[in-house]
Order: structure tokens, then C-alpha cells, then sequence
């Protein structure tokens, strides 16, 4: 009988081979496993952030938007530090993000672990601004009011930019995620190695190409945002290409969102499509990246409950006394029937052809956006039935409006002073952006371009969806009497 013979010096080396052979079947075991728990988890794992403080939980809250078009935390939180030449200056305060002393991310972003933490956009990112005394004084953080520093286009600008850049790559990234984690463990290493990344990319690219529009369009600037066209692509898939030309600007500035009570069954948003508060909050919600099975109602209603009966802010301000006297008269005799709560006029739409300001925020909610709007939710007890197309754009209260400028749906016109001079003497040019109040004309500073090296927009009146005309109500009055108005209505 033969004995088979072995080689000794080939042992070793059968040894290292097998053993490289089980290393590399455990990496393929643990990355299957990971597979299958990234995509099984969500269902079974879904934990928001939540705060006690309702304050806090508007700003920093979880409404649903994270699970479906959240971006992964750390691939967020390293996007500033790998890309910081596709910013205005260094992270997203940068772009007018409010980022409060003590916070992990800025007011109106928020954080949901759905297997791994992703951070999403809520209400305050559109409806938290900011306000100074003077240039010199701290900024003071106004909860519900517009988002008067907020570049949101400038935001989707730049996720779209970094999206298309070589080194958004897990090569690249990870890197920079480990030195600013701390360390992910080995499971979070293969997650964003090999899914997260990649993913987000692939998502951000597809996002990019859909609202590819935005490019076209006069740039926004703070505190402004095209509501409906994003909606038509991202929701309805439009063929953004093919639509009229007087459709695809729909610049207008965030509105203020408290004292909601009274406001049920007025005509709300700008053109006055819709008198449901609760169908323009889920409305809203979807803007902001929620999906109709994604929403998160208990956190949603959570919000809106606050803001039902949450009072404007009080004017901080001295307000002379005698003359505010004379400006109630005024008011009563010329604008409450069309601004005041209880007004014959107000929450009502008033055609275009009467307000004759600009028409590019009415025409780019089409008969065709509606039909697909009254879709949304469908299937769900809160399914959307009073979107209506409108012909104008409503009268709205003015409760607070001291903190609402610019003023006009399109934020054209900088001051309530300036609101009262006719149209062709109002500003052609001025700065948005900029949040010292301005105590005399009403609104914020509109005339500093640049401070302590950050620049800020300018806005002009001649481009498409600019313009300041219409609004002559108040403006034959004389100089004393606007006055005496404006002083009036700091205190509404």
C-alpha cells in the first residue's frame, strides 16, 4: 500500500490560503446580514428624536421626512468639511441656517434612526427666522415667523453640486466620517461603505436631474422658495421641459405660521387654493421631503396644535402713541375690510386684474397641478379634496406683520413705507438677507450689501417673478398719513 507523501513546505501556505478563504466567506456572510438588515430594519426600527419642550420640538422635531429622503447623518454632517468650495463660506450657516449655541444641527433639521441616524427637513426650516436690535446686538431666534435668512435654493444647489463632484466616493468620505465621528463601528463602516454612500449619491444625482429647473430661474435668495414647480417633479413627475414658459417661475416668500385659529376657512397660501389649515400643513409636509407613507401625523398634529392659538410677537419697539392714534383711523377707513380678522374682504382672492402685482406665483399653480394635487394621500382618510385654482391672490391679516418683510407674496417691496409709495417709486434694487429691524419703515435694513465679509443678496425687481407693481391701495394718501399708518401697524 502506498502512504500519499506531503509536501511540509506547502503547508503553510495551504494554511494562509484557507484561512484568506474564510476571511473573505465571513466578510461576504457579514455583508449579506447588513444587506438584509438595512433593507428588513426600517419596518421594524424607527426612532426619532423627540423633545419634551414644544418650542424645541418644532425646530428640532422629526415629522416623517427622514425614512424616504433623509440623508444619512454622518454623510451630512461631512459634506461642509469635504466640499466647503461649493459654499458661501464655511458650513450651512453659510447659507442662513440658524445654528443655535448647544445644538447638533440647525433649526429646521432633524434626526430619525431608521436602522442608521438620518437627518430630514421640518417646518422651522422654512418658518424660524432671525432678528437684531442693531448690527452690533446678538441675534434673537423667532420661532413661526418667515425664514427670513434661509437660502433653501442655495441648500438644493448645493446637495445637487456635491452630488456630480469625483469625491463623493466612500474612499473619500469615510475618511473624513471616522475623523469626525470618532468611529463608526465595523457594521456602520460597511452600511456607508457599501450602501449609504453610494445610495445617497445615486439619490441626490436622480434629485439634481429632476429639479435641473431651478437653474433656469432667477436665483430665489433668503427667505424664499418656488412652492408648486418642485412639487410637479418631484411628486407628479412633470415633464419640466415641456411646460409653458409662464409656469415655471414660482418664486414667493415664506409666510408666517402662527395664530392658525382664526384662520380656518380663509383662502390660504398666496393665491388662495386651499381654506383647510390641516390640508396645507400635510401639504407643506410633503414639501419638506414627507411622503404620504412616510408622514408622521402624531408629530405633525403635535405642531399644528401649538401653532393654533400661538400669538404673534409683540412689537419690542416704542411706537408713538399719538401717532399710531391717527393711523388706527386709517387703517379702519382703508384696509381693514381686506386685512383685519372679521374684515368683509379678508381670506377672500382678489383677481389679478384688480391687484395687478406680479402674476408668475398664481400662474404656476396650473389646473393641471391641481387635478394631481387632489390626488395626494389618496387611499387615506385625509385624502386632499379643496386645492382649487384661483385667479388672483388672497387678502391676508396682518397679525405680527412687522415681522413679515419684505412685503407683497413676492417679497419685492422691502419696508410697509416703502409698500405705501406707488409702484414705479418703491425700490428697484435693495439686500435680502440682512435681519437688523428697521424701526422707522418697518420691515429689516435693506441697503447693506456686505458685513464683516458675508455678502448679501440682491434682490432686483426687473427679473421674471420680481416685480414690485400692483398694491396702490394707500399709496394717494399723503406722507403724513403713511406715517401715521405704518406707526399704527407695528402693533397688529
Amino acid at each position: 500500500m502506498t502512504q500519499t507523501q506531503i509536501n511540509p513546505t506547502l503547508v503553510p501556505s495551504v494554511v494562509k490560503g484557507t484561512k484568506q478563504v474564510f476571511k473573505w466567506i465571513l466578510v461576504a456572510i457579514v455583508g449579506v446580514v447588513a444587506v438584509i438588515i438595512f433593507l428588513v430594519w426600517p419596518a421594524l426600527s424607527n426612532s426619532p428624536v423627540d423633545y419634551a419642550d414644544i418650542e424645541d420640538h418644532f425646530k428640532y422635531g422629526s415629522i416623517g421626512s427622514e425614512e424616504v429622503n433623509g440623508v444619512p447623518y454622518w454623510i451630512w454632517k461631512v459634506l461642509p468639511e469635504l466640499f466647503p468650495d461649493k459654499l458661501p463660506d464655511k458650513g450651512y450657516t453659510s447659507l442662513g441656517f440658524i445654528q443655535e449655541p448647544g445644538k447638533d444641527l440647525p433649526v429646521g433639521f432633524s434626526n430619525r434612526r431608521v436602522f442608521i441616524d438620518r437627518v430630514g427637513l421640518n417646518c422651522a426650516v422654512c418658518h424660524t427666522g432671525t432678528l437684531r436690535d442693531k448690527k452690533e446686538s446678538d441675534r434673537q431666534v423667532i420661532t413661526a415667523m418667515p425664514a427670513n435668512v434661509v437660502n433653501l435654493q442655495g441648500y438644493i444647489k448645493f446637495l445637487s453640486e456635491v452630488a456630480v463632484d469625483p469625491r463623493f466616493t466612500a474612499n473619500r468620505m469615510l475618511p473624513e466620517i471616522e475623523k469626525i465621528s470618532g468611529g463608526l463601528n465595523p457594521i456602520e463602516k460597511l452600511i456607508y461603505r457599501f450602501i449609504a454612500i453610494p445610495q445617497t449619491r445615486d439619490a441626490l444625482i436622480n434629485q439634481r436631474s429632476r429639479l435641473s429647473f431651478i437653474y433656469d430661474q432667477p436665483d430665489w435668495g433668503p427667505g424664499r422658495v418656488d412652492t408648486f414647480n418642485p412639487y410637479k417633479s418631484i411628486q407628479f413627475h412633470f415633464p419640466m421641459n415641456k411646460l409653458r414658459e409662464d409656469e415655471l417661475i414660482g418664486t414667493s416668500d415664506f409666510p408666517s405660521v402662527w395664530n392658525q385659529a382664526p384662520r380656518e376657512g380663509l383662502q390660504l397660501h398666496w393665491d388662495g387654493n386651499n381654506k383647510s389649515v390641516d390640508e396645507r400643513n400635510k401639504s407643506a409636509a410633503l414639501g419638506a421631503g414627507v411622503t404620504p407613507t412616510t408622514i408622521d401625523l402624531d408629530r405633525i398634529q403635535r405642531v399644528a396644535d401649538w401653532l393654533w392659538t400661538l400669538p404673534a410677537p409683540k412689537y419690542p419697539y416704542e411706537v408713538d402713541q399719538t401717532l399710531a392714534a391717527a393711523g388706527e383711523k386709517l387703517f379702519d377707513n382703508n384696509c381693514a375690510s381686506c386685512h383685519a380678522f372679521g374684515g368683509k374682504y379678508t381670506g377672500k382672492v382678489v383677481p389679478i386684474q384688480e391687484i395687478k402685482t406680479d402674476p408668475y406665483r398664481l400662474n404656476s399653480f396650473t389646473y393641471q397641478t391641481l387635478s394631481n394635487q387632489n390626488t395626494l394621500y389618496a387611499g387615506y382618510p385625509w385624502r386632499f379634496n379643496n386645492f382649487r385654482k384661483t385667479n388672483g391672490y388672497a387678502n391676508m391679516p396682518l397679525d405680527g406683520v412687522w415681522l413679515r418683510a419684505p412685503y407683497l407674496h413676492n417679497g419685492s417691496v422691502p419696508t410697509l413705507r416703502d409698500l405705501l409709495d406707488k409702484p414705479e417709486d418703491r425700490p428697484k434694487e435693495f439686500y435680502r438677507g440682512y435681519d437688523v429691524i428697521d424701526r422707522e419703515k418697518v420691515g429689516f435694513v435693506s441697503t447693506v450689501a456686505e458685513e464683516n465679509g458675508r455678502n448679501y443678496f440682491k434682490f432686483e425687481t426687473t427679473k421674471p417673478g420680481n416685480s414690485n407693481s400692483g398694491h396702490v391701495y394707500g399709496t394717494e394718501l399723503s406722507p403724513a398719513d403713511k406715517d401715521a399708518l405704518v406707526e399704527y401697524m407695528k402693533q397688529l
